[in-house]
């Protein structure tokens, strides 16, 4: 007997071996191509349970319930004993049922026993099933016994173990797991029949409860890719381009698993009903040239008797010849008018699997836009739209013309205006041929109004484009003098609320400043006006009282004298001068002060002269300079 393939792929935790008659075996999978299910067994479909296996299928019992310990059911639920809550494996199944077992305790019993018949010798045959550990990671405490499952073939007597291969220990998972398991194996000469059996190989105790489901028996041949002389595995051409010829496809076995190979081409439209192909029987096959979609194939067989034999042959990959239709042409959405302030793109309509091009001509020209249904233009212009197949990137027979139009749209300019106090403001939005409407509800091209705040006009033209005019209306107040203070020979002059306004001493020359720099003391008229001509000016009068710094009596009519103008307003003054001695040199009180520079008639010299001045309870002290 011979030993199974290089490629076999290992499954399970655990890699298990056994002898039979010297012979090795293990679990693996076919590593070629497989043929049709010569067996498969899925257990059915229903919300109800059963029907039970038919007999010496398996050593366990039937219920038509929650199985106990050697007991099993066929179900479409595992709603029992804490286990997972699945429905089975089967794909595209609705309520599919499937073998539930819950294994007997330290007895390695049958699980399930069936007969395959009608094989072909010196044949490979891959066993296949899908196997859940129906016990959670957490059941019994986290503790649960794995569950783990012997596969045999054995010759037709039940005496001869052909082949046989274990899972290893499958242990439970925190979802439900479905694992499919393989064993690969050659029939012996003359063999036309196996017993397939699944053992629980498992230990007793808590644990050891399995679902299996799917399980299926076909042939097994080499790995046998088609390509055409261009080593193309597949071909796709537009209809455009058909009739499609093709060079010579060829059959190339890539694994090792038979001696020798017997093809029998086939054709089929639709990948599902195959026809065999007349005198193409060779590794190599040259088809006709095709108008639509056709896939080509080969049955593969070790021995020629068996080459249409579906129970002993497999089938190599399918090369396909894809024909795609040439597109529709794609369907306007309708031409598009927008205006220059506005954007909205152009579009058509295409079915699935159909993507647009868009050009700048009705053929050839510039792509300005791929793959994509909707173009967005920046001009004025008639644009193409050209339908292309995703696959095969066929195009269609003519481009679809849309038309873009952009109107002009009212020239605006925003503006910002002063509201004077209250004084009524007429904001004028006056164009030719157009309608207006006011956010006051206004429509015609002007309004008046009294208040600050925003105020916008949407302007339309005869073509329907419309611009939004919006004027910012400020208020302007009339400013108020809060104070004005003396600093020295400077004068500063305070507003209630800032504003932009403009300041003077005489009523005629004016400055943005509102502080008066080397300024003579005396009596002034302070002027404070809006700049921008709002209102009318206010005026308050005021004493600048300022202590000069020095004095020249040299007669030439400048700061001849120490002059305190306008102390003689305020409701009690006291001035008194001393020389750097301390001594008395002039006193005045309640009255108006000027001094020459004398004392007792005489010229003092130069020198700095201290004062003591008390204005209003209010005391000053200092010294200034008397120069000759």
């Amino acid at each position: 007997m011979n030993t199974l393939t290089n490629s076999i792929k290992i499954i399970g935790c655990f890699l298990l071996f056994f002898y039979s008659n010297s012979t090795l075996a293990q679990l693996g999978f076919c590593s070629g191509n497989s043929g049709a299910p010569i067996f498969k067994e899925d257990f059915g479909a229903g919300l109800t349970n059963g029907p039970a296996l038919p007999e010496g299928t398996t050593t366990y019992i039937y219920v038509n319930d929650s199985p106990n310990d050697g007991y099993y059911t066929i179900s479409s639920n595992t709603n029992w004993f804490g286990w997972h809550n699945t429905s089975d494996h089967t794909v595209n199944d609705t309520d599919g049922r499937m073998l539930i077992v819950n294994a007997n305790d330290n007895k390695a019993d049958e699980f399930f026993r069936t007969s395959i018949e009608d094989l072909c010798e010196n044949t490979t045959y891959e066993f296949s099933a899908w196997v859940l550990n129906l016990l959670p990671a957490s059941g019994c405490n986290g503790i649960g016994i794995p569950i783990n499952v012997k596969f045999q073939i054995w010759d037709d007597t039940d005496t001869v173990l052909l082949a046989a291969g274990d899972t290893g220990a499958i242990s439970g998972t925190t979802s439900p797991n479905w694992e499919q398991y393989g064993l690969v194996f050659t029939s012996e000469p003359g063999q036309d029949s196996v017993i397939l059996k699944m053992i629980n190989n498992g230990v007793g105790g808590c644990g050891n409860d399995i679902a299996i489901d799917d399980i299926v028996f076909k042939s097994c041949g080499d790995k046998i890719i088609v390509e055409d002389i261009n080593l193309q595995t597949d071909v796709v051409a537009c209809e455009s381009e058909t009739p499609v010829a093709l060079g010579t496809l060829k059959a190339n076995p890539t694994t090792g698993i038979s001696s020798s190979h017997y093809y029998q081409w086939q054709i089929s439209n639709d990948d599902i009903i195959w026809t065999d192909i007349v005198g193409a029987v060779n590794s190599e096959f040259t088809p006709n040239p095709v108008l639509q979609t056709t896939f080509y194939r080969a049955k593969v067989a070790e021995d020629q008797i068996n080459v249409n034999n579906d129970n002993c042959n497999s089938l190599t990959d399918v090369f396909k010849i894809e024909v795609i239709p040439t597109p529709k042409d794609a369907v306007s959405n309708g031409d598009v008018v927008v205006c220059d302030n506005n954007q909205q793109p152009i579009s058509v309509s295409v079915p699935s699997g159909i993507t647009v091009n868009w050009y700048d001509s009705v053929s050839g020209g510039n792509l300005i836009e791929a793959n994509n249904t909707s173009y967005q233009p920046n001009k004025t212009g008639t644009y193409y739209a050209e339908a292309v197949s995703v696959a095969g990137a066929c195009t269609s027979n003519s481009r679809t013309a849309v038309t873009y139009t952009v109107s002009d749209a009212p020239i605006v300019f925003d503006e910002t205006l002063l509201l004077c106090n209250s004084e009524p403001l007429i904001l004028n939005a006056t164009q030719p041929d157009v309608s207006y409407l006011w956010n006051t509800g206004e429509t015609s091209s002007s309004i008046t109004i009294t208040t600050p705040g925003i105020y916008t006009v949407t302007i339309t033209n005869l073509a329907g484009c419309s611009s939004l005019k919006t004027f910012t209306v400020n208020q302007i107040l009339t400013p108020e003098i809060e104070s004005v203070t003396s600093k020295g020979s400077a004068i500063n002059v305070k507003t209630t609320l800032p504003g932009d306004f403009e300041y003077s001493l005489d009523g005629n020359n004016y400055q943005a400043s509102n502080v008066f720099k080397g300024i003579d003391g005396g009596y002034y008229t302070i002027f404070v006006r809006e700049r921008n001509g709002c209102g009318v000016d206010i005026q308050t009068d005021y004493l600048h009282f300022v202590i000069p710094l020095f004095f020249t009596p040299n007669g030439d009519g400048n700061h001849d004298v120490f002059n305190l103008i306008g102390i003689e307003t305020y409701n009690t003054s006291e001035v008194s001068i001393f020389n750097r001695y301390g001594k008395l040199i002039m006193y005045s009180k309640n009255q108006p002060f000027s001094w020459d520079g004398t004392f007792n008639n005489e010229n003092l010299p130069e020198s700095d002269y201290w004062y003591v001045i008390e204005i209003n309870s209010q005391k000053f002290t200092g010294h200034f300079t008397l120069k000759r």
